[in-house]
């Protein structure tokens, strides 16, 4: 043995445990959890403010919130590419390539928040002919409208909290974004009620809160990141510098399948809202309060994920084969703090489901459907955490385009189609609907969780 070897070996430092790996997933995941929950409870603030409302303004909302969250997870997905690129930068200590990242992936949050908007506007003439309860097509287009604008700054906001995750500094962003959502409710307080001397603009003064506080969350995340000490090596020198076409295609390598893989999973919940909505304005407002629920629990694993693609890009982007055994460990990781805590969550709902839907709309009829798919979703969630995790590891390590193929036949070709048999064709029901999404997450959990197993551990993947 040759005695480079051996100095290679002396220098070398010892894979760190499990439980080491587990701290530092836990701390970079942390901040990005809570700041997940704080952007879920904008969305939990404004349900149940606007159930105070009534049954048809809570079917309004849910109506042009699942309409929305199609092309704001179609910009987050595009937009993760940032926090690849970054992190896999970073791990490479190549500031110039961050840089450019962060300022190509303005300009794409930029573009797509636009066309989000103008598709918001296009769609308000076809809201007739999707069959939905009559009272409730009424309340939706100001809503709609005003919640799409939105879009602009809330991806805007997103790319550059994308950067600083990246970096490993999330706190700030986390506090920026918990101030936002505060912001959200107190205008809501003001603006749907009617305090402070204003007027009482009902559903449509819970489009308005939401429009102001994302515009002045994006402005703080931007005056904070061009101003951190911290932030200016990895940032562009000039903004308005030529765009770079090599450097566009480099992050939609990455965003394009991932937002096909968001657009893939939300699209088909968003496919099972309509559906439910043909079937009344009581099975719709349940779905809302459950899908509510479920989506809360879920931003903890969609946390660990976030850190797992830091963790998994930085590790990469090292190009140490050294680093890279530690990769199973980190995987390890994120599946284990994903999994424990969905597990505290289905008991949650299996044992307090009707207790839960009370806290957000009293009509009693609600309240009883809510709590039986509470149940249902007590069943999927460590199947949901356990995917989550599973995906953006992949992403980390940019095997992206077969984990959306897997994703799509799961909710496509299996749940959709079993969800329009059983639920309108057999008549269960809502409970028709979901019991075949459970499904679809099963097998997703299942297929994507071999497939981050054998690629982190068997493959030695480089960054594009």
């Amino acid at each position: 043995m040759s005695l480079s070897h051996h100095q290679n070996q002396k220098f070398e430092s010892p894979l760190p445990s499990l439980a080491t790996e587990s701290r530092l997933t836990f701390r970079l995941a942390l901040p990005l959890i809570i700041g997940q929950l704080s952007q879920m409870l904008l969305g939990l603030a404004d349900t149940i403010m606007i159930g105070k409302l009534g049954v048809p303004h809570l079917g309004a909302s849910t109506i042009a919130t699942n309409l929305l969250i199609v092309p704001l997870m179609l910009g987050f997905g595009l937009l993760s590419s940032i926090s690849v690129r970054v992190s896999q930068a970073h791990g490479a200590n190549q500031p110039d390539e961050a840089a450019k990242a962060l300022r190509h992936g303005t300009w794409l949050a930029l573009a797509f928040g636009l066309l989000a908007a103008l598709g918001s506007i296009a769609i308000v003439p076809f809201l007739s002919s999707m069959r939905q309860p009559e009272e409730v097509v009424f309340l939706v287009p100001t809503f709609l409208i005003t919640c799409g604008i939105s879009i602009i700054p809330a991806l805007l906001g997103m790319a550059w909290k994308s950067h600083a995750d990246a970096l490993n500094r999330p706190w700030i962003p986390f506090w920026i974004q918990l101030g936002g959502v505060l912001l959200n409710i107190l205008l809501n307080w003001i603006l749907i009620w009617g305090k402070l001397g204003l007027p009482a603009f009902g559903l449509e003064g819970a489009g308005y809160a939401t429009l102001l506080s994302r515009i002045i969350t994006a402005v703080l995340m931007f005056q904070w990141l061009t101003r951190a000490a911290f932030a200016k090596p990895w940032l562009p020198k000039r903004w308005l510098a030529p765009c770079d076409i090599a450097t566009f295609k480099n992050l939609l390598i990455i965003g394009i399948p991932a937002s096909l893989h968001l657009l893939t999973e939300v699209g088909a919940f968003s496919a099972c809202t309509l559906m439910i909505g043909t079937l009344g304005a009581i099975p719709l407002a349940a779905h809302q309060v459950a899908l509510n629920c479920a989506s809360t629990t879920f931003m903890i694993p969609l946390g660990v994920g976030m850190a797992m693609t830091v963790r998994v890009g930085e590790i990469v982007g090292s190009g140490l084969p050294h680093e890279h055994a530690r990769l199973r460990r980190v995987l390890l990781s994120g599946w284990l703090f994903a999994v424990g805590f969905m597990i505290l969550s289905m008991l949650m709902f299996f044992f307090y489901g009707a207790w839960i839907a009370h806290q957000f709309v009293a009509d009693s009829e609600v309240v009883r459907l809510a709590a039986k798919l509470l149940i249902i979703a007590a069943i999927f969630q460590m199947a949901d955490g356990f995917q989550v995790v599973s995906v953006f590891a992949l992403r980390g390590i940019n095997d992206v385009k077969v984990p959306a193929r897997m994703v799509f036949v799961a909710y496509w070709l299996i749940a959709i189609p079993l969800g329009l048999w059983f639920g309108l064709h057999k008549q269960w029901g809502v409970e028709g609907i979901w019991w075949p999404l459970a499904l679809g997450l099963g097998i997703a959990a299942v297929v994507l969780g071999r497939r981050a197993w054998r690629k982190l551990i068997s493959s030695t993947p480089r960054p594009n």
